[in-house]
């Protein structure tokens, strides 16, 4: 979707929905060595859900439905939550913060080496009739005798953990838990995201404003000096 904003500049813009998320473990000093809470987001019946896991999320269930996704927060110090407890997206993000999102990116398939790694095609001439997209030679000669690690070859291409920075929150939408931010991010629709704020976003202050605000101050510095020449 495109969001417009006041001042006519047009940014491409993701919704992802955000919250509310449940607290399904809390992570303590004295038994695990630092702080943090576990989050469990999205449903799934608890019936589809392995029995350990159903023991470990009790207190944290609904019903007939299980958080679907499950993610671990660091802290600096001890949380005031207890497992069962809804975290908002309003008590992590607000409006105007910027965030790094992490996910799997799509899946492509099988992948030559020009789509995959922007190799460039071989020459149209001298018999090269079906041999315009391929690698070339991979070969290291008789020593070392074989294929070194980690060449850049034809395969699979994508689902891959990827991460895009510095994105902001230009949509805040705290009744459905929904945030907007500002570009792609990686993965299919309906994919799991994982979104942590790096930067809190500044309170902005239009120009009339800002002229308001130097008016009041001009004429408080001019009853103060008005003050002043009353007292001599």
């Amino acid at each position: 979707m495109r969001q417009f904003f006041v001042d006519g500049v047009r940014t491409p813009v993701t919704m992802i929905k955000a919250g509310p998320c449940v607290v399904t473990q809390v992570r303590t000093m004295d038994s695990d060595g630092y702080w943090g809470i576990q989050l469990g987001f999205g449903e799934k019946r608890i019936k589809n859900t392995p029995k350990p896991l159903r023991g470990h999320l009790k207190g944290a269930t609904k019903g007939k439905w299980a958080p679907r996704f499950i993610s671990e927060v660091k802290l600096d110090s001890e949380p005031d939550l207890k497992v069962g407890d809804e975290v908002k997206i309003s008590d992590a993000f607000s409006l105007g913060d910027t965030v790094t999102v992490t996910g799997i990116s799509k899946g492509k398939g099988f992948a030559g080496v020009i789509k995959r790694w922007g190799f460039a095609r071989g020459p149209r001439t001298h018999g090269q009739s079906d041999r315009l997209r391929s690698p070339g030679s991979i070969g290291q000669g008789t020593t070392p005798g074989r294929v070194h690690k980690g060449k850049k070859m034809g395969g699979r291409m994508g689902t891959d953990r990827s991460t895009v920075k510095n994105l902001k929150v230009v949509i805040f939408d705290e009744e459905s838990g929904e945030i907007g931010v500002s570009g792609p991010v990686p993965g299919n629709n309906k994919s799991y995201l994982i979104v942590t704020k790096t930067a809190t976003g500044k309170s902005k202050v239009s120009k009339d404003k800002k002229d308001d605000i130097k008016e009041e101050e001009v004429n408080e510095k001019v009853e103060k000096k008005g003050e002043d020449k009353e007292k001599d």
